[in-house]
């Protein structure tokens, strides 16, 4: 069976041309391990939903919304924030 998600990446891209894949079937699983690549400069090559490549503006949304999570998470403990006061402040919603 194919897992409903699957992500195309690569650690370390300016030093390893091997690509590894992600396989999951939990939508916020999928946006938590983007968020995860996102915070470690992996380079992502593409997501795949049901076997097919998502398109520019669905590939688009689901980065936004891990880089939102990112950079929310990172205020909060910059600035030793909650996330309301970080939504509030900086409209970067958890």
């Amino acid at each position: 069976m194919i897992a409903k998600f699957a992500i195309h990446y690569t650690v370390f891209p300016e030093h390893n041309k091997r690509v590894d894949t992600h396989y999951t079937d939990d939508p916020v699983e999928a946006e938590t391990f983007l968020v995860q690549l996102l915070r470690s400069g992996a380079r992502i090559h593409q997501i795949l939903h049901d076997g097919a490549a998502l398109d520019a503006h669905a590939f688009d949304r689901m980065l936004r919304v891990a880089a939102t999570r990112l950079v929310a998470s990172l205020l909060c403990v910059s600035l030793d924030l909650d996330y309301a006061e970080v939504k509030h402040r900086f409209g970067f919603a958890s």
